[in-house]
């Protein structure tokens, strides 16, 4: 008998607890952003797709070609194609195709690169129903357009 109202007691207690901190939540500031009307403000330390970097000068990617991103990644998302540069050394970048379906965001692949050839975009709103959308089969064409809007 003496567990039963001791029961009750701890059962009040936990209920009153849980109306008090529902009191104080309904009386604090909303904070919802109506999303299409405002947009929200990105962390720094946010992570899109992964994209490449480009020279400034010429505005080709860092990327040798090396193969270190795709190794580093646990999900095998990454594909690289490139082929021999004419000036005789070294390889070119022809594709980098990235299937961000599979992609966990882990950042390995932006570590490993020592050529300061990738890093994490700042596109927030990528939205489909169809799993294809999520394939980027071309990102040399992407940084080429990001080129293009800078000059």
């Amino acid at each position: 008998m003496n567990q039963y109202w001791t029961d009750i007691i701890y059962g009040g207690k936990s209920l009153l607890t849980g109306l008090a901190i529902t009191a104080r939540e309904f009386f604090s500031p909303v904070v919802t952003e109506q999303y299409p009307y405002e947009v929200p403000t990105m962390t720094p330390l946010f992570r899109g797709h992964t994209e490449l970097i480009g020279n400034e000068e010429t505005g080709l990617p860092n990327c040798v070609v090396c193969g270190a991103c795709p190794r580093a990644c646990p999900s095998n998302c990454i594909t690289l194609e490139g082929k021999k540069a004419e000036s005789g050394k070294g390889r070119v970048l022809t594709r980098y195709i990235l299937d961000f379906s599979k992609c966990s965001l882990c950042g390995l692949c932006v570590e490993s690169c020592k050529f300061n050839a990738l890093r994490f975009s700042r596109d927030y709103n990528l939205v489909s129903f169809d799993k294809d959308d999520f394939i980027y089969m071309d990102l040399m064409k992407r940084l080429e357009e990001q080129n293009r809007c800078k000059k």
